[in-house]
């Protein structure tokens, strides 16, 4: 039985010769256990991200000019699970560490401005984990599907995503791209739950299946972006995601790998501890 390890997850990395046709949606790549199985992998990390996290958000607190970040970036079609990502693989960290943003259509306010202000308002401060459900691709996917810009308008946006995240990077931010990948059958699977339970039509929107009539459309949209835009300093992820409970793992060993590859110690005491101590034993 093949155990989902940490480099079973770095190998879903988009690369080079990308082409989103040849992941199938419903794969584990490197793991073909039973739930219970998958379940242990998914647990496996936690007192280790809970640390690790905990070092990461202590290193802002004594050194935030050099203290690094991370930008977790969710991207995929409606049902693929990118709100449950942030529930329960961030669940596990210190919510004072943390925050995740949800970007919708933009505001009146937003639409003012070039579509990189409202997410540069966002991008995490040292020290932070900041999770995007949804993000700056959206103003390339759902305005290139739907022909509201023109391919020299998503040219420059791709440039300005480039600049951007180069820039993050510099600054020491650890980017982590993620593209939920799901099929159509599974994406119509969950809108026949959404509808059928009650406690679930808040998570129905009608404008859903004007969507998916675009499929084809989005995957290409998808495919091009993720190719122009995978970069060492933020690399794109494509998981299957048919199977949750894996594309959750996955997520959880991508953080677990750029957190250890901060290689961070405890910050060391700015105050005499001997003094200190003493002070506190004889306090009255």
């Amino acid at each position: 039985m093949a155990k989902f390890k940490l480099k079973h997850a770095r190998t879903l990395r988009a690369g080079e010769g990308f082409r989103l046709a040849d992941m199938d949606p419903g794969s584990t790549p490197g793991f073909d256990g039973d739930e219970d199985d998958l379940q242990e992998r998914f647990e496996k990390y936690d007192e280790e991200l809970y640390d690790l996290q905990e070092l990461l958000f202590a290193n802002s607190r004594a050194n935030p000019d050099t203290t690094p970040s991370i930008l977790l970036v969710l991207q995929g079609m409606d049902t693929s699970g990118k709100g449950g990502v942030i529930r329960k693989v961030m669940g596990v960290f210190d919510p004072q560490g943390v925050d995740s943003i949800g970007f919708g259509a933009p505001t009146e306010e937003e639409k003012q401005h070039d579509f990189l202000w409202r997410i540069e308002r966002h991008v995490p401060r040292a020290g932070r984990i900041v999770a995007f459900d949804r993000s700056h691709y959206e103003d390339v996917l759902i305005q290139r599907v739907h022909g509201w810009v023109d391919e020299q308008e998503v040219t420059r946006r791709i440039e300005a995503i480039q600049d951007f995240e180069k820039r993050l990077a510099d600054a020491g931010t650890r980017i982590i791209k993620v593209m939920l990948h799901i099929s159509k059958d599974f994406q119509k699977e969950n809108l026949l739950e959404r509808l059928e339970d009650p406690e679930k039509h808040w998570k129905y929107s009608t404008g859903d299946l004007d969507e998916r009539a675009l499929w084809d459309d989005y995957m290409a949209a998808y495919e091009d972006a993720i190719a122009r835009t995978d970069a060492d300093h933020a690399p794109w992820y494509v998981i299957p995601s048919d199977n949750k409970d894996y594309a959750r793992t996955a997520v959880k060993f991508l953080l677990v790998d750029a957190l250890r590859g901060m290689e961070l110690s405890w910050p060391e005491a700015d105050f005499d501890v001997a003094a200190e101590l003493e002070r506190v034993r004889n306090a009255e």
